[in-house]
């Protein structure tokens, strides 16, 4: 006959008992004193609550313990955790855009696991300028003759903004008014600046001549945007740069190019269309150009600027530049990817060059050794997306591995559910692994997982 529910309620054992075990000693250990001791509590009511209604509960030290570690395993599992990437998106916002280089790890790394030379000079033993780090490597990679980072790029236009425009218009073309990803758009960021937009042109055209008629004497900018995620088609006409810079000196003006991506090397040598590059927009004449740390750079988030020297010397003053200025890890990480370029090893060594490059025939044999390994699906042609904002609807031929489920919504829940979480994506209810986003060293870990759920 098996105990009565009253019976097994007082065969619990207590908090004291729990505490002094092995088991429990080890959770303390692990996770301190008071999570323990709250996760060992919350254990024994709930196997309170169910003896209590009727419904079966284990009560032994060992399984109220094991629910207790379960409880603290999840609570203090940290929601910022490393994925598998197999969407073949290469800069996936989402999931947190570029991958670093191993030399940008081991430059972070070194960075936050010792004391610096964050804001100090070893030469004069006084205080430094955290300014100087990154700014050499954007001065011999961009061909600028000045260069800063701050800690990101919306961050960096507002500095611009705020140092040059305050109260004052910025010209900008009608159909580079955009709103990119988490609402940012570009209208408010110039309206929190405290900068005055001077729209011009039509959504789909606009000329030279529509900036020369907008100009006033209360004109502080000419600028150019970076479309990001937004592409217009057909009909259109926009000027380029150069025409921009161009009538910005004819008529004692600021030219600012938002270039967003940030292409040090030509998209183009890889099947892409070419996306403008840094150094092909100050040649043009433009005075200051913006873009990301993250996306086509490849380095850590951050927003980098630049340009003319006296331009840049003013922003570093400006009482705004403290207060959106990148950290030591920032610092490091972009001052190590920039060196990869200096270099010449950029596609080597950074992620998503790597990536961009990729050859298909590597790909295609990845993905169908993937599914030999795994002895289920099959490998089908697709398309690999930049993503990121770069490049809107450009995409690379890939291989994939492909697998028919019963349920493709399902699958893929339980992938994410794992350690560490794969992201793949569905395509006709077929549930799609790209090799080109998936990081050396991660393919193992991936066809165990798929073959696992499969089997089971």
């Amino acid at each position: 006959m098996s105990a009565s529910p009253a019976n097994r309620l007082r065969d619990l054992p207590s908090v004291d008992l729990l505490i002094g075990n092995e088991g429990g000693a080890a959770l303390i250990r692990t996770y301190g004193r008071s999570a323990a001791l709250t996760a060992i509590r919350a254990a024994l009511d709930s196997v309170r609550e169910k003896l209590r209604a009727g419904v079966d509960a284990p009560t032994s030290p060992a399984d109220v313990l094991d629910t207790a570690a379960a409880a603290l395993h999840l609570e203090f599992r940290p929601t910022l955790r490393p994925v598998i990437n197999a969407t073949g998106i290469i800069l996936h916002t989402n999931l947190g855009r570029s991958p670093l280089s191993e030399s940008a790890r081991d430059a972070i790394t070194a960075a936050a696991a010792n004391y610096s030379t964050l804001e100090y000079d070893l030469d004069s033993g006084g205080r430094g300028s955290r300014l100087i780090h990154a700014e050499q490597g954007l001065i011999a990679v961009t061909g600028a003759e000045s260069g800063m980072a701050v800690n990101n790029a919306a961050s960096a236009l507002v500095l611009i903004l705020s140092t040059f425009a305050q109260g004052r218009e910025v010209i900008v073309s009608r159909g580079q008014l955009v709103e990119i990803g988490g609402g940012f758009r570009i209208p408010e960021v110039m309206t929190q600046s405290g900068a005055v937009l001077r729209e011009v042109g039509t959504t789909n055209k606009t000329r030279i001549s529509d900036y020369e008629r907008a100009i006033t004497d209360n004109t502080a900018l000419l600028m150019r945007i970076h479309s990001s995620n937004f592409k217009l088609i057909g009909f259109t006409e926009t000027p380029d740069i150069e025409a921009i810079a161009a009538l910005g000196k004819t008529r004692g003006l600021i030219t600012v190019d938002d270039l967003g991506s940030g292409a040090l090397l030509d998209t183009a040598r890889y099947g892409l269309e070419h996306e403008p590059t840094v150094s092909e927009s100050l040649t043009a004449g433009a005075d200051l150009v913006v873009f990301s740390g993250d996306k086509l750079l490849g380095a850590p988030q951050a927003g980098v600027i630049v340009g003319k020297k006296a331009l840049i010397d003013q922003l570093k003053k400006h009482p705004l530049a403290r207060a959106i200025r990148a950290d030591k890890l920032c610092l490091a990480g972009l001052s190590a990817t920039l060196d990869h370029y200096r270099r010449g090893e950029a596609v080597e060594k950074v992620p998503i060059w790597r990536m961009i490059a990729m050859p298909l025939s590597d790909i295609e044999r990845i993905a169908q050794n993937w599914r030999d390994s795994a002895g289920v699906g099959t490998v089908i042609a697709s398309q690999s997306a930049v993503g990121g904002g770069s490049l809107p609807g450009e995409t690379l031929p890939t291989a994939c591995w492909a697998l028919d489920v019963p349920d493709a919504t399902a699958f893929t829940a339980k992938l994410r559910a794992g350690d560490p979480p794969v992201i793949a994506r569905i395509v006709d209810n077929r549930v799609l692994f790209d090799p080109r986003t998936v990081l050396p060293g991660q393919g193992d870990m991936l066809v165990e997982r798929v073959r696992s759920l499969h089997n089971h």
